[in-house]
């Protein structure tokens, strides 16, 4: 058989290996070159069974002639070979095709059709792999790696693109995620938002770049765009005292039987270009919030809470798309202002900052945010603050009141609501900033999207399931005819 040189020359190789091992082991050798012997020896055996698999398929000669939806193909004289790279290594892969003539398209490649192969050079394998590390760290670090573990890398470059066309099915697969199972959820639905900015490159500066043009003093190399980052969760109530929570924000000493998380599940959309409008990221999040919620809360059954900082123009996105969802204003960006508050009147660590701290946290809580309102108008007049002093408690009290609707602490607390964004900050330094703002690194829109959708995916536990689903459509958009062709397989033989 025309395969068999291949399967022979595994063999031989696998009859050195242990050869190998058996001289080494007969001196002196460290295990860590052995097992690297070994790691090489079988990456070379597994090109070469691979290849052998291949082989055995035959190039997809299915005769002279192919039917293909009502039209009568050739079969073209020439056997054409495709690179395909592999995590074992690069294979040449010789196939028969099908079309009208020799130097027009390529209408039916059976070969590629019967073996599910990508639009791509790289393997669906070797695509994993590599974008599970891109999603991580740096193009040049995942190419490192690779290189480091197989031998050989894909470019910087191929990485890049590599990330844009996986990401390309990512939207299409989070609309067949399901809805967790009902007992695995908690009791109240959450959700939260915030922005964060991920460094841009300018188009201008990018061509400068290029020129090895020297930016003049007070030019920045690029600017940044805001990411819009929701988080949606379940998480069973969990009733609290105003006092509960003082000796967890100031004391910390939180409770132990503090309920977690239940199916956190998050997205971050950068603005960008849709048919030439601007498609605002804020607007994408909160679209999303509104499927998950028919789909997680169907029966409305469960109350909606909102949990964000400050922004107004995320609390007006969600009057748009949620009018009359329970907003709350998170707890730590008040107490943030509240100790801003304090050094206008006591030192920095002094023990009567704690207290005036503790004393109006205290207020809030029980639901008394016009006393402590009132409270520091009048501690303003009688300290006769001036200048920035001044200027900064007046923020603050401008802050507060503005946000005294979002406020109802007292209620949020019997209730058993979350107070506190902890799990969008959070999503925010992990997800974005972690990966997007490395050292020197400035992105593209389509470049920053797609490492955000990828990371989403990985991080909500959803990547080999993700990657099964990209196969699977890339192959039904590829092959069309691929049930066809392996209906007519045997006869080839």
């Amino acid at each position: 058989m025309h395969q068999e040189p291949t399967l022979i020359k595994a063999r031989e190789l696998f009859d050195h290996l242990i050869h190998n091992l058996f001289e080494t082991a007969q001196r002196e050798a460290s295990l860590y070159d052995v097992e690297k012997l070994i790691w090489r020896s079988l990456l070379e055996l597994g090109r070469l069974l691979l290849q052998f698999f291949i082989q055995s398929q035959g190039t997809g000669d299915l005769g002279p002639v192919l039917d293909s939806k009502g039209r009568t193909l050739n079969r073209l004289k020439t056997l054409y070979f495709r690179r395909y790279v592999t995590i074992f290594g690069e294979i040449q892969i010789p196939r028969t095709v099908y079309g009208t003539r020799e130097n027009q398209k390529h209408e039916v490649v059976p070969l590629d059709a019967r073996l599910g192969l990508p639009d791509s050079d790289f393997s669906s394998m070797l695509q994993d792999w590599a974008q599970g590390f891109c999603v991580h760290g740096s193009y040049q670090e995942a190419s490192k790696i690779l290189l480091k573990i197989l031998g050989f890398t894909p470019s910087v470059r191929s990485l890049e693109h590599m990330a844009c066309q996986m990401a390309d099915t990512v939207d299409s697969f989070w609309e067949t995620l399901e809805a967790p199972p009902a007992p695995e959820e908690g009791n109240i639905v959450v959700i939260t938002a915030d922005g964060k900015g991920v460094p841009m490159w300018k188009e201008a500066d990018a061509g400068k770049e290029k020129e090895g043009h020297r930016r003049g003093k007070g030019e920045k190399a690029g600017s940044k765009k805001q990411a819009c980052v929701g988080v949606f969760y379940t998480i069973d109530a969990f009733p609290r005292t105003a006092e509960d929570v003082v000796q967890e924000c100031l004391r910390h000493q939180a409770r132990e039987d503090r309920p977690s998380p239940c199916h956190k599940r998050v997205r971050a959309e950068l603005s960008h270009q849709v048919d030439g409008q601007e498609v605002n990221g804020k607007d994408a999040i909160f679209a999303w919030f509104q499927d998950e919620c028919k789909q997680r809360n169907a029966d409305g059954s469960k109350p909606v809470v909102c949990l964000m900082d400050g922004d107004l123009a995320l609390w007006k996105k969600l009057q748009e798309y949620m009018p009359g969802i329970i907003g709350i204003l998170d707890l730590f960006h008040v107490l943030e202002r509240l100790w801003t508050a304090s050094y206008c009147f006591h030192r920095e660590g002094s023990q009567a900052a704690q207290d005036f701290v503790t004393e109006r946290l205290r207020s809030i809580l029980n639901g008394q945010v016009g006393r402590v309102l009132g409270g520091l108008k009048q501690m303003a007049t009688k300290h006769e603050l001036r200048g920035t002093k001044l200027k900064q408690l007046q923020a603050i009290i401008t802050y507060l009141d503005n946000h005294r609707e979002w406020m109802r602490y007292d209620y949020y607390l019997a209730l058993g609501y979350p107070i506190g964004s902890g799990v969008v900050e959070g999503a925010c330094r992990h997800f974005v900033k972690d990966r997007m703002e490395l050292s020197g690194m400035r992105w593209k829109p389509k470049g920053a999207q797609a490492i955000l959708d990828l990371r989403a995916t990985y991080i909500n536990d959803d990547w080999q399931t993700f990657q099964r689903y990209r196969i699977k459509t890339n192959e039904q958009k590829l092959y069309p005819y691929r049930q066809q062709i392996n209906d007519q397989w045997p006869q080839a033989a």
